[in-house]
């Protein structure tokens, strides 16, 4: 997906919302688990969960733990999750939260995994190790590379915010980044809870799309992302995950996450 499919899509939509698929098996409501196995459950959840917000967002994004931990069910999962989007949804922009950062054939692999795999439109991506944990995602024709710059936690401070040459730690990340990229294949996660960090990221980092996690359970604003982040575009991608999909623990799941979706970060 381009970009310019993407701010299209925003347009279209009235919408920055990005989902996040964060499934708990242990929060799922009990009329799903019912007469299902664990697996069975999860992926009919998510499917409802899905087909409920799909008109009110952009974007969906399953956080990879939530599946690993299920060990080959979640693969399979995580798999039929992703098919569902493209088949039912073919306009949303799908996210691989899987936070990796590893250099050389691991990471030529990873992106092989996440882009040809499981057909991702984009994975998040730690900037720890340098550049090499990035430049093999950056070979993929409408795929990005979302790397972390400055993120929602309260120990973020630990390290992104340490000044070195004079600048924070996250800047001199985004900087880096955007010499070996181009807004049509590079991203960067940059928090809700941040709120007022994100104009001044916006003033050296004009075109790039942000993704903002933090917004809901976490307590941050998608009124104050948007009036501090977007760009005459857009250029937003505003996540909430637990705030929508865990709406309702109740059989109103979906209609619960509807209406939590419609209400949120529209523009």
């Amino acid at each position: 997906m381009t970009t310019d499919q993407l701010y299209s899509e925003i347009r279209k939509k009235g919408t920055m919302l990005c989902v996040g698929l964060d499934t708990d098996y242990a929060k799922i409501p009990a009329c799903l688990k019912s007469g299902r196995s664990a697996g069975e459950a999860v992926i009919e959840f998510n499917k409802r969960i899905i087909d409920a917000t799909a008109p009110y967002c952009v974007a969906f994004k399953p956080n990879l733990a939530f599946y690993e931990c299920l060990g080959h069910d979640g693969l399979t999962i995580l798999e039929q999750t992703v098919e569902h989007i493209r088949l039912n949804h073919p306009g949303q922009f799908v996210i691989a939260d899987a936070k990796r950062g590893d250099i050389g054939n691991t990471a030529r692999m990873y992106a092989k995994s996440y882009f040809e795999t499981f057909d991702f439109d984009a994975v998040t991506l730690s900037p720890y190790m340098g550049s090499e944990t990035v430049t093999p995602f950056l070979e993929y024709p409408g795929k990005y590379a979302i790397v972390v710059a400055l993120s929602s936690n309260p120990t973020s401070t630990d390290f992104q915010n340490a000044i070195i040459d004079g600048k924070p730690i996250y800047q001199a990340v985004i900087e880096k980044m955007m010499g070996i990229s181009t807004p049509e294949n590079m991203m960067f996660v940059i928090g809700a809870t941040k709120a007022d960090k994100l104009k001044e990221i916006r003033s050296f980092c004009p075109d790039n799309f942000f993704l903002v996690p933090g917004v809901g359970a976490q307590g941050g604003s998608a009124e104050e992302v948007i009036s501090a982040g977007a760009n005459p575009k857009g250029g937003l991608l505003i996540n909430s995950s637990r705030g929508i999909i865990y709406a309702s623990s109740d059989s109103d799941f979906a209609e619960a996450a509807s209406l939590k979706a419609q209400a949120t970060a529209r523009i």
